[in-house]
């Protein structure tokens, strides 16, 4: 049994086994930044919004939004289980696109009130807001870089018959064709602001 056990992991090996682990981890890891720079958005948000509405208190259809997107993202779990269901990611990704598009139309509301655009607290949210969607697409670019990296190699022979044995699928991977109209900022009016949704570099 030992020497069957020692051919086994010799041939697995010559068969990019050791290649696939490797690349898997790291497409986990890339995942878990991902995931830990949009909960720093996140968690931005509620301050972000009570900030605004003490100037904008009527602008109560744009903190809704906001508030709902927030929630949405929350409901959706953002495991390293959620890489192996093409269909939960892409509402992941939804649903991060419909929170980046509600607080791009929060900060175009700035541009309408001087008071509020003066407000300190609202610079330092807005420049904090501002470093974690650069965090963000950074954190993205590194995982689809892990993605691709991974998924060519389940994808090539001989390594795809160790990963079809395995259950080394390829995962999926960010895209904008779906984030279209979600994403979009409402046109800049006179300099108004303009969030940088994730992705749209790509």
């Amino acid at each position: 049994m030992p020497g069957l056990t020692a051919f086994l992991v010799l041939i697995l090996s010559g068969c990019g086994y050791n290649t696939i682990q490797s690349r898997d981890s790291q497409v986990k890891a890339a995942w878990s930044e991902v995931v830990n720079q949009y909960q720093r958005r996140s968690d931005l948000v509620p301050n972000l919004v009570d900030t605004v509405r003490g100037y904008a208190s009527h602008e109560q259809e744009v903190f809704t939004q906001v508030t709902e997107a927030r929630a949405r993202v929350g409901t959706i779990g953002a495991s390293p289980e959620l890489l192996k269901d093409p269909q939960a990611f892409a509402r992941f990704q939804e649903a991060q696109g419909h929170l980046s598009g509600s607080l791009s139309r929060l900060l175009a509301i700035s541009e309408n009130y001087p008071q509020l655009r003066a407000d300190t607290g609202f610079r330092d949210l807005q420049a904090q807001l501002e470093g974690a969607e650069n965090h963000i697409t950074a954190a993205r670019n590194r995982y689809i870089q892990a993605v691709q990296a991974y998924n060519a190699t389940v994808r090539s022979f001989p390594s795809n018959l160790t990963a079809l044995a395995l259950g080394y699928k390829p995962k999926p991977d960010f895209t904008v064709a779906n984030q279209g109209e979600t994403t979009k900022p409402p046109p800049a009016e006179s300099g108004a602001p303009s969030l940088k949704t994730p992705g749209s570099a790509y």
